[in-house]
């Protein structure tokens, strides 16, 4: 077991020092990482409310709002009213935000493959083979979790 929680300190070490490199690289080009994330997402799919955002990312609504008013009052985003529902707002990248975006992507991209760089293809492959089956692990302990949960509700009623 020891081996396992080592591996997984290690992965979790990556990606939170890979996190810092990306978001430093990015934020000298004028986008934080998390910024960003909004910014793709609306660049992506187009314009949508905030709780369409929110539910995507996996944010608190609150979260998204406050986000939504930081990229607004930098004119990366604007907010025009929901023709379908009046209390709804629609939220679009602006034609600035996607300079932003597109200019944060770039070092980005380039750190990602410098770090990357030490892999040759093959250890490359293998790694994304790895990584898959981890991947699709934790999505069947989460659908595991949740039909567990949904069944506690059922007996519960």
């Amino acid at each position: 077991m020891k081996k396992t929680f080592e591996v997984s300190d290690k992965l979790f070490e990556l990606y939170h020092r890979v996190h810092r490199l990306v978001n430093e690289s990015m934020t000298e080009e004028g986008v934080s990482l998390a910024r960003s994330k909004f910014l793709f997402f609306l660049s992506k799919l187009g314009p949508c409310r905030s709780t369409d955002i929110a539910c995507a990312l996996n944010f608190a609504p609150r979260t998204v709002t406050e986000a939504i008013d930081g990229l607004e009052r930098d004119r990366l985003v604007m907010r025009k009213p929901d023709p379908e529902d009046r209390r709804a707002k629609i939220v679009s990248i602006t034609e600035t935000g996607r300079v932003v975006l597109e200019a944060a992507e770039h070092p980005r991209k380039q750190l990602i493959e410098e770090i990357f760089s030490a892999l040759d293809d093959e250890q490359l492959d293998q790694l994304y083979d790895i990584v898959s089956k981890l991947v699709e692990k934790t999505d069947e302990i989460r659908k595991r979790k949740e039909e567990a949960e949904d069944a506690e509700v059922a007996v519960a009623r």
